[in-house]
């Protein structure tokens, strides 16, 4: 009986030790989750054209926030080019928002976690890769 009893301890000792693990962690998250928010709501990207006429500002969903045109592009008639400029632009400013709140939320979780890998990649896999082998383990 002696035998079963320490490895009932040990199997508690473990669990135990990954459960501060864990409740660290959401702890930590927990904390710095005001933090976060406030730094979101801050996150603006500028990009501006290559000839400097045109500005995008996006926030950070990638939501555009604002475009300013330098009273120059009026000189041109070339809307299809104006329209294409403005175009890449605002893609610039997006992407550029978006893998800057990618990377600030990335701060806030549990390295290698499912969530953070998902942030970084964009691929469901990796979120519910994680998940299924928590699943199984409990199987």
């Amino acid at each position: 009986m002696a035998l079963a009893e320490s490895v009932d301890r040990d199997a508690n000792h473990a669990l135990r030790a990954r459960f501060d693990e864990v409740y660290g962690d959401y702890r930590r998250l927990r904390s710095g989750l005001d933090e976060l928010q406030g730094r979101l709501a801050e996150v603006r990207v500028t990009e501006r054209s290559e000839d400097g006429r045109v500005t995008a500002i996006a926030g950070p969903r990638g939501e555009v926030i604002s475009v300013e045109l330098h009273p120059s592009v009026f000189h041109d008639r070339d809307a299809k080019a104006l329209s294409r400029q403005i175009t890449a632009t605002v893609h610039r400013a997006s992407a550029a928002a978006v893998a800057a709140t990618q990377e600030l939320v990335a701060g806030y979780l549990p390295a290698g976690s499912g969530a953070s890998d998902f942030l970084r990649t964009g691929d469901f896999g990796s979120l519910l890769g994680r998940a299924d082998a928590v699943l199984r383990r409990s199987e």
